[in-house]
Formats: C-alpha cells, structure tokens, sequence
C-alpha cells in the first residue's frame, strides 16, 4: 500500500531523514509499521529542535510551502501559494492508495476540500483538536469539522477525534493517543504527605495558560499549602513567566526546566502528584493522560474531551479558569490523602488501558 500524509507539521531535513515534533512522529512511525511506501507532502524548517525525531522508515517528501495568515503581508502571500499547495496535494492524492490528513490545521482544510474529488480511495483523517460541537473555534476549524462530519462530501473515510460524543455520523469514530507500553503499567502508590508537587508539561504559549498554572500555585502558597510546581516546556510566554517567578520571589517553589526528553518527562511524572493544565482548548491533551498513567492527578479547565477524561470529576479536579476559585478548589481535598490515593488509582486506571500496544491494534484495524 502507498500512504499519503497531508499535514501542517513543519519538518526539517538532516542525517538522510526527517525529523518533526516528536508526539507525531512517534505516533506516525506505528502507522508507518503496515505501510509498504509513505509520502509525507508537509513544510520544511530550516533547524531541529530539542523536540523534534526521525521517521524509522524511508519516506518521501514532497515539499509544499508553509501558510497563515497571522498578518496582511503572510496573507496576500498565502493567498499566492494556495493555488501551488492545491495542485501538489491533488497530484499526491492521484497517485497515493490510501490518504491521510492531519487536522486541524491550513493544510489539512485544503487537503479535505481536495479529498472530496476522490470518492473511491480510503482516506483516514486524524482530528487532533477539539470536536466539542458546542465549543467556540475560528471559523476555519468548523468548516473543517463540517466537511469531515459530511458523509457525502468526505466518503470512504474513517474521521478520528477524540473523545465521545452525541449525535455523530458515521464516519466520526472516537480514538486517542498513547505513550506508554504495556511494560510500563504498574500500580504507583503516591505519598500525598507534604509537600505536595504539581507538575506542568506543554507548550509556554497563551493556549495553554501556563502563567494561570504558576498563579494557582502562588496562591496556594499564600494561603499556607506546602506546594511546588515543575515545568517541563518552552514557548514565547517562558521569559514572562520566568520574570513572575523572580518578582514574586518564587524560585524555591516553582522552577522552569525547559524541553526536556521522554524520559526526563517519565521520571518527572514519576515523582510528582499533581498534573496541572488550565489550556483554553485541547484535543487529546497528552500531559494529563501521560501523567495519570503514573498516577498524578490531573488537574484541569472543562475543554474539549477533558471532563470525560477525568471522569467527570471522579478521577481528577476540574477547575474554573480564575485563580482564586481553582486554587480554592484544590486546597479543599489537598489535606484528604485518603480521597487522593483513590483519586491517583482512578487516575491511573483508566489512563493504562490506552497503552501503544492497543494503539497498534486500533490503528492495524482502520488499515
């Protein structure tokens, strides 16, 4: 079989390879196990980051340039490439078996405006963003959500997203993601006495509220918890955040560790409690079911399939976006250590049943 993968992942071209944000490759790379031959049609970037991995197969490349539009100038330049990407995507869809498409993202809309001309192939088309149909997005991820949902638009297509939800068609099948083997499972007994250590994974960027997570933790703090808080990222909000830590004299407590490798990520896991994430949107957000594999408990904003996630309350804390409600929120169980050790085993039960193992066995099924 040849796989096509249309996606918005910048890749970046070195040692006879590929190398892209690690979360998708690795994702990739098991798909790439029941592929005779892989076309990836994707931008380029001109360096590697600490982020990033290589493909673990031969594949290839079909460049196409990035789009956005952030500001006038990248819009009338995107506006000039759309026609270029457009006729490269059909190209790679004519001569490919089986089409893949990551959304959302600018080029997964254009590739799922030109799927629609190919009826007949078997498409998989991966939404890793938020489905929630009562969720307030841009314009462009519901056009995108409508032309996937559109069973006569978008056929002979499995559409992943994640989560459960009602009133679905029947090409919308709910998936996840795994990061962890079977190997891996165990029961990992927390000691909740103090102190207590939260921990904070993601991108430093506005979407995902870090600096919200470093002020709950600030007020719990001054309301007497015995608390810290571990961050494990970058991103452009890192200096600022960095700055809010040394005027408020909180290097003891908090401290920025930069992106750090799987196993730093695991271990760190390990040794922490709490998993904290106040995002404005996510998809499958993997920092939180990473860390309930472990055991931590996750604490959370109510977006996108994240209250499911957590059980509706019955495996972690879900928390209004405000600092003084969220930390209260928090303070009001953290003495409990018998409700959190139910909450951890809770936690870390259900994340264990999404193992790669499984992933590989889900994703053999759609191919």
């Amino acid at each position: 079989m040849h796989f096509s993968v249309f996606t918005h992942a910048e890749h970046f071209e070195g040692e006879n390879t590929y190398f892209s944000y690690s979360p998708y490759i690795r994702e990739m790379n098991i798909w790439f196990d029941f592929i005779d031959e892989v076309t990836i049609i994707a931008p380029l970037k001109n360096k590697k980051t600490a982020i990033d991995s290589s493909y673990n197969k031969n594949v290839e490349f079909a460049p196409i340039k990035t789009i956005n539009f952030t500001s006038f100038k990248n819009s009338v330049i995107s506006f000039f490439r759309i026609p270029v990407i457009v006729l490269e995507i059909y190209r790679a869809m004519y001569k490919t078996d089986h089409i893949h498409i990551r959304c959302p993202g600018n080029i997964g809309l254009l590739a799922a405006l030109v799927q629609i001309l190919f009826p007949g192939k078997s498409k998989t088309i991966k939404y890793a963003g938020n489905w929630d149909p009562k969720s307030e997005q841009p314009w462009t991820y519901r056009f995108q959500k409508w032309i996937l949902k559109n069973e006569f638009l978008t056929r002979n297509a499995n559409v992943l997203v994640y989560g459960e939800w009602s009133s679905r068609t029947n090409n919308i099948i709910p998936f996840f993601t795994a990061s962890y083997s079977e190997s891996n499972r165990n029961t990992y007994i927390k000691d909740f006495s103090l102190p207590q250590k939260f921990i904070f994974v993601g991108t430093l960027s506005e979407g995902k509220r870090p600096l919200l997570a470093v002020q709950i933790i600030h007020k719990l703090l001054q309301d007497g918890s015995k608390v810290f808080l571990d961050i494990y990222g970058s991103g452009i909000m890192e200096e600022g955040i960095r700055k809010y830590v040394e005027d408020h004299g909180l290097e003891s407590n908090i401290i920025l560790h930069g992106n750090q490798n799987a196993q730093v990520i695991m271990n760190a896991y390990k040794n922490s409690h709490f998993s904290i994430l106040p995002s404005k949107s996510e998809g499958w957000p993997k920092a939180l079911a990473e860390s309930m594999f472990f055991g931590c408990i996750p604490v959370a904003t109510s977006v996108s399939c994240v209250p499911w996630m957590l059980g509706y309350g019955n495996r972690g804390f879900i928390i209004e976006p405000e600092v003084g409600l969220a930390a209260q929120r928090i303070k009001s169980i953290l003495s409990d250590e018998m409700k959190l050790n139910i909450l951890s085993i809770k936690a870390q039960q259900w994340s264990q049943v999404y193992t790669l193992e499984k992933f590989r066995i889900e994703i053999k099924k759609l191919l």
